[in-house]
């Protein structure tokens, strides 16, 4: 049986665009590297055109350490990065309460922002287990 994929290359390179903020390696589960990115402007822009190279790898990594299911990564992902003060990625996983809250309050003042940022594939991956 194949794994089915849960994160894609090329979702990898659109976050790309934005990776001198870290987008790209929260995106693949690295959360303390996207907060160094973020902080360093990708380590001066050096990382983020290394990274360039190293997403198909990061893409493999992803696939392997997180669960496939009814939500998709790649969907949730573009909410938070685009809508994320506004909860449309919380709504869209089920969880409307703080969805609404993210609305109200701006993605609960941005610290529930980040905390996604950090938190979000292991947050899809619980959903989809259960």
């Amino acid at each position: 049986m194949v794994k089915q994929g849960t994160h894609s290359v090329a979702m990898g390179y659109i976050l790309w665009i934005f990776g001198f903020l870290g987008v790209h390696r929260f995106y693949y589960g690295k959360p303390i590297s996207g907060t160094i990115w973020f902080f360093t402007l990708g380590l001066c822009g050096i990382g983020w055109l290394i990274d360039l190279f190293l997403i198909p790898g990061m893409d493999r990594e992803a696939d392997l350490r997180f669960t496939a299911g009814t939500k998709d990564y790649n969907v949730t992902w573009l909410l938070l990065v685009f809508l994320g003060v506004f909860g449309g990625h919380r709504m869209y996983m089920g969880k409307w309460l703080t969805g609404i809250l993210w609305l109200f309050t701006g993605g609960l003042f941005l610290l529930g922002y980040l905390y996604d940022l950090w938190t979000l594939n292991d947050q899809l991956t619980v959903i989809n287990q259960s």
